[in-house]
């Protein structure tokens, strides 16, 4: 079964990423994705799509293993289409992070032992094998569609290879790895995609928010210019003065210095009765506190080198919240924009619950090198893909289910998707006349169940 026309009409912005036959082939990868309500293994595709015996099947499968086309240039038109879409004229803001799917198989490739956020608590962190992914979001900030939620719609992926699941012996035995010059970090896959969507819009202003894992040296240090950052201070991390000007202090023999004195350190800072603190209230997605901020522009040297930030040290009024500094890398913003902000990231932590719970993100069973680096990144395009369509055209058949017990306003990514396979199974049901009304009910109330099983 094919996806509702308006959708395919979508899909035709891609058809110069692929050759004719290819791109048929995606069209109808597309459809089994994101109507199969089963385990996504690649077989899965080929029948919700109803494509059983119409070509050989290892054609699906050579799509992501052998076929011409790029999931860079993939990962182009999906951001060019999002930013003209949803986000027209506006300051670009995109969200950095990783997230590990579960897999299984020694000889898999690209896979390796993880840590595991889901299994792992703050004194004993839990490791799983499986790929682990670095992934680029664009921020989508209150559609009208949905104006107190956030979304974010992914543009760009990596696979992140440990050293320990570099090489593999024949039989599944890992060999012993001391260094290998290919092998990259994932902050180092970080700025790699940061760089690619800097190419991609070289005149727009971009706001890139990442967490600590993402705010260090290695990342900082390589930022392309039109792109700023927004991450964290470590608790720990030294702050200093800028460097004083020559005229300003008598002559020394030396190099000239690079930073000032040091400042006080988090605790000190936050005791210090010189700096009050100003009261700040937020209402906003990933963000319901009352919080006291005191700000400041410094160095963080260790990271940031000689570039100046604007460093925002946070206290949570009800102590909730340890204390935490964070920093950006844009001296013009104020403590409520980075705050704000930087908040809106957490929406990327939903997109990977939606990706892996409804879209079987990491479920395929792909096992050679251009299989498993091709397959996520299409599912998370599809994902990006769906709220595209839906801000197109899908709000206007939105029917939010009926709840009693509690008043739904606004769409979830599970009521896109449901809206998705409902305009679909609609456009493939024949008309009924006015004489059977009984029956349109009747199928209306099937399609119902049918967009909305899991």
């Amino acid at each position: 079964m094919q996806l509702t026309q308006s959708f395919l009409a979508l899909l035709r912005h891609f058809e110069s990423v692929f050759t004719a036959p290819t791109f048929q082939t995606f069209l109808q990868i597309a459809s089994g994705w994101l109507i199969s309500q089963r385990q996504l293994f690649i077989t899965e595709m080929i029948f919700s799509s109803g494509n059983v015996g119409v070509r050989h099947w290892s054609r699906f499968h050579r799509f992501f293993s052998h076929a011409v086309w790029e999931v860079d240039v993939l990962a182009f038109h999906l951001a060019k289409m999002v930013a003209q879409v949803l986000a027209p004229g506006s300051t670009l803001c995109w969200a950095v992070d990783d997230t590990l799917c579960r897999k299984r198989g020694l000889t898999l490739y690209g896979a390796g032992m993880h840590h595991d956020p889901l299994i792992s608590s703050r004194k004993k962190p839990l490791v799983s094998w499986g790929h682990d992914w670095v992934v680029l979001t664009l921020l989508i900030v209150h559609p009208f569609w949905a104006p107190t939620k956030v979304f974010a719609l992914p543009v760009a992926a990596r696979l992140y290879r440990n050293r320990q699941g570099l090489t593999k012996g024949k039989k599944g035995r890992t060999k012993a790895v001391k260094h290998d010059p290919n092998h990259r970090t994932r902050p180092q896959l970080a700025v790699e995609l940061i760089t690619l969507a800097a190419s991609w819009f070289p005149s727009d202003q971009i706001i890139v928010s990442g967490d600590s894992a993402y705010g260090g040296k290695s990342v900082l240090s390589h930022l392309p210019s039109n792109v700023h950052l927004i991450s964290h201070v470590h608790p720990k991390g030294a702050l200093y003065e800028p460097a004083p000007q020559e005229a300003a202090e008598p002559k020394r023999r030396g190099p000239k210095r690079k930073k000032g004195e040091r400042l006080p350190g988090m605790a000190q800072w936050a005791e210090d009765p010189n700096t009050p603190w100003t009261e700040l209230e937020f209402d906003q997605f990933g963000f319901h506190a009352t919080v006291g901020v005191k700000t400041t522009q410094a160095l963080y040297y260790k990271a940031g080198g000689d570039r100046l930030l604007t460093v925002v040290l946070v206290r949570d009024r009800r102590g909730k919240r340890p204390d935490q500094m964070f920093y950006c890398t844009n001296l013009e913003w104020d403590a409520r924009q980075i705050l704000s902000t930087y908040a809106f990231r957490w929406s990327i932590e939903c997109t990977f619950e939606n990706c892996k719970q409804l879209m079987g993100l990491g479920e395929q069973a792909n096992r050679l090198p251009k299989g498993v680096e091709r397959t996520t990144p299409v599912g998370f395009s599809l994902y990006s893909m769906a709220i595209v369509w839906f801000h197109q055209e899908g709000h206007r058949s939105l029917q939010l289910p009926f709840r009693p017990w509690y008043k739904k306003e606004e769409p979830s990514f599970a009521d896109i998707l449901t809206t998705l396979r409902r305009v679909s199974y609609e456009e493939k049901m024949p008309p009924l006349t006015q004489k059977q009304g009984s029956l349109r009910t009747w199928i209306a109330q099937i399609v119902e169940l049918l967009s909305r099983a899991a």
